[in-house]
């Protein structure tokens, strides 16, 4: 797969599915398989045995993850943009910096 465009931390819309609309921070990234856990999106209950974490056990609700695709990035919140990548070298050619750059404006993300 290639590079991993969504990150840790990235506030993204769902795009696909059946949240769709809905927008979250996503919590984790699992690039090898292409899969995101997004805050408060695709809810799925687990039964539980008690255990040291959780003594009394049951129903606990978490989130599941989706597949990447089914995402895209909201430039400051608000805006959906595709992502691509901007190198930068220096005189020799070697490689400087790898930058984020939102395709619909040009703006450097991180």
């Amino acid at each position: 797969m290639s590079t991993c465009k969504i990150k840790k931390g990235d506030t993204v819309k769902v795009i696909a599915g059946r949240e769709i609309g809905k927008e979250g921070k996503v919590l984790s990234v699992d690039a090898k398989n292409g899969k995101v856990v997004v805050e408060g999106i695709n809810k799925v209950t687990k039964h539980e045995k008690p255990s040291a974490k959780n003594p009394n056990g049951g129903i606990v609700e978490s989130e599941a993850a989706l597949d990447i695709s089914n995402v895209v990035y909201l430039l400051k919140g608000k805006q959906p943009t595709r992502i691509g990548f901007k190198v930068e070298k220096d005189e020799n050619g070697k490689v400087v910096k790898k930058n984020r750059i939102a395709k619909k404006t040009g703006e450097v993300i991180d």
